[in-house]
């Protein structure tokens, strides 16, 4: 089973899933044992088939870490927070019980931020 952890202890997941308003990148931070990295892509393929199907989601992404790593990132880009949380669904908390067990992840909502003279926002 998959540990679920706060990536910001001082602004939890909870707390931003009431934020409420625009487009939000979700990023997902997974901590897995590399002999079980294959097992892992799978079910994450299946999650992630759902996520991508409901209303809001524009795209999701999985990187993993290079050489070996057992260290992998999902991006997913939301056009809302509430569509997010709309997404949400019990069931998949079912599904976390089939992740290798000593995985972990830690999942925090961003909104783009503009820096003068390098990105807009």
């Amino acid at each position: 089973m998959i540990t679920v952890l706060e990536a910001d202890p001082s602004v939890t997941l909870a707390q931003q899933l009431n934020a409420g308003g625009g487009p939000v990148v979700l990023v997902a931070h997974f901590k897995v044992d590399p002999a079980r990295a294959d097992q892992f892509v799978s079910l994450w393929q299946a999650d992630a088939a759902y996520y991508t199907a409901q209303p809001g989601c524009l795209s999701a992404q999985l990187h993993r870490g290079i050489a070996g790593s057992g260290s992998f990132m999902n991006y997913a880009v939301w056009e809302s927070v509430d569509l997010f949380r709309d997404a949400l669904n019990p069931k998949l908390m079912e599904a976390a019980k089939a992740y290798p067990d000593g995985s972990s992840v830690a999942l925090h909502l961003y909104r783009k931020v503009a820096v003068t003279g390098i990105c807009g926002a």
